[in-house]
């Protein structure tokens, strides 16, 4: 019996909503925080297992976790600085004061269990079970859904502005809702921003800042037919970790389709590449993005899951839109599997090497600088990029015509 199956993607109707928040956001500082250990754990052992999360109150960090490699020698007090630095903590001028930095940590190393179990090389199992999805589609050049889309063009404007105009704060969150009519976007219905922001500045000067530097220069003239709300709680002065406790993981569905594709609940942040939570949901992205891509479908949602110690997936779903169905080839799906193994997507998206910090905050899909981003046709489907190439499909030909 195969472990590869095809399906059918059902369309979106009515409104739909998505969030975006800022690398401010006290969720998104414990994010940041676990991807840079793993970033300076694998600059040191590329090899390095890496299962690190975070929690943060005003100026106290806790760093707590497993962590295994050759000879690390981590200065966690000098990571949790830069990220607070970067972020725009450097001073304190908005509540977080390096001064007062306390930053504790609760680390050992990964079971010897799990380590002998998952092993290493070609044959590396997945280091947890569970499942993971990804999803692609033709609505945005982001191949993101619109709503999530909308929302982290929002948030990283918003990151541009505070850096020009140094009235606006680090801590923030867009929300787009979008009226879908036959599985299509329509319109905006409304669109929500809330920032944190100067004390001196007054409530109707940030309003005005939010909708003429942020959302006019993003959504045009769209915005002009959408119900804006502006801060509509008020004033917000003290936010981040001041306000609100951070914890590294909350943040799932802002970090991948805003809720518009299904999710396994594992977190991603302060994962190394044998964390399939993290790593199968790169690369099922990936794989959805190939289709999309090649012109089989107008999107496409890739359910994948493992089981632990184990390095072939015990379970591959594609759902296309538009009711298309694909005529599995058999070594086509054994290649696709030998693709979705552990060590496989850890080597074709080069996840033994730093770099995993800019996933942490404004998406970690829709960002063409992450390997994951790329279309692997080759790889993923054992076929050349051209649509009618493709084993993996009997009726490629008319699918491309139908969504070309």
């Amino acid at each position: 019996m195969s472990r590869v199956s095809v399906g059918c993607l059902p369309r979106i109707e009515g409104l739909f909503t998505s969030e975006s928040v800022a690398d401010g956001h006290p969720d998104k500082i414990a994010d940041q925080l676990s991807d840079a250990v793993l970033d300076a754990a694998l600059a040191q052992d590329p090899n390095a297992r890496v299962a690190v999360e975070a929690a943060i109150k005003g100026s106290s960090v806790w760093l707590f976790g497993e962590l295994t490699g050759h000879d690390l020698k981590l200065d966690f007090d000098q990571i949790v600085r830069d990220v607070l630095s970067s972020i725009g903590h450097p001073e304190g001028r908005w509540g977080v004061e390096l001064g007062r930095l306390d930053v504790r940590t609760s680390i050992t190393l990964q079971s010897t269990e799990i380590g002998e179990g998952v092993g290493s090389g070609a044959n590396t199992g997945a280091g947890d079970q569970g499942m993971m999805f990804g999803f692609a589609c033709r609505e945005t050049p982001e191949h993101l859904p619109t709503p999530i889309a909308l929302a982290h063009r929002l948030i990283r404007r918003q990151r541009e502005v505070r850096d020009r105009l140094g009235i606006l704060g680090p801590d923030a969150k867009a929300q787009v809702s979008v009226r879908y009519e036959d599985g299509k976007p329509k319109g905006l219905q409304t669109v929500v921003i809330s920032s944190q922001h100067l004390a001196e500045a007054s409530l109707s000067e940030v309003r005005e800042i939010l909708r003429d530097e942020i959302i006019r220069p993003v959504l045009g003239a769209d915005a002009d037919t959408a119900e804006l709300l502006l801060n509509p709680a008020g004033t917000f002065i003290q936010g981040g970790p001041v306000a609100d406790a951070g914890l590294t993981g909350r943040k799932i569905i802002a970090d991948t389709y805003g809720g518009f594709a299904r999710h396994g609940g594992g977190a991603f942040s302060g994962k190394d590449g044998t964390k399939v939570d993290r790593s199968a949901a790169y690369a099922s992205r990936q794989l959805a993005l190939t289709v999309v891509d090649a012109g089989l479908a107008t999107a496409c949602e890739v359910r994948l899951a493992y089981a632990i110690g184990v390095a072939e997936p015990v379970a591959v779903h594609l759902d296309l839109e538009g009711g298309r169905t694909l005529s599995l080839d058999p070594k086509a799906a054994a290649s696709l599997l030998e693709a979705l193994r552990p060590r496989a997507i850890i080597d074709r998206l080069g996840l033994t090497r730093p770099g995993f910090l800019p996933t942490a905050a404004f998406g970690h899909f829709g960002r063409p600088q992450f390997s994951w981003e790329q279309p692997a046709g080759d790889a993923l489907l054992g076929a050349p990029g051209a649509a009618d190439g493709y084993r993996f499909v009997a009726d490629a030909e008319a699918v491309a015509a139908s969504v070309g």
